[in-house]
């Protein structure tokens, strides 16, 4: 399990590497995602996913960064997703 800063720090790196730039990053508990988007640039984390395995986390990273760009799963998001290496998710 990395620390909530680690976790941060990872975000910031994976971020910078595909040129966006969430407004905030949180982490809390959540029930039913690993993650959310807001339109205002809000990032949050369900904490559980400090726990999981590198690669799935950065999955999940890119695909909640690239909601900053698109904000729907259409076909524009999927190559995106694609190009940086996300397997995708539900």
């Amino acid at each position: 399990m990395i620390s909530n800063q680690e976790f941060k720090e990872e975000v910031a790196s994976i971020a910078a590497e595909i040129s966006l730039n969430p407004r905030e990053v949180h982490i809390r508990p959540m029930k039913s995602k690993w993650a959310s988007c807001s339109s205002k640039g809000r990032l949050t984390f369900s904490a559980e996913l400090l726990s999981q395995p590198e690669d799935f986390r950065r999955d999940v990273v890119v695909h909640e960064l690239l909601h900053l760009h698109v904000p729907n799963h259409g076909k524009l998001f999927k190559a995106l997703q694609r190009s940086y290496g996300g397997k995708g998710r539900k």
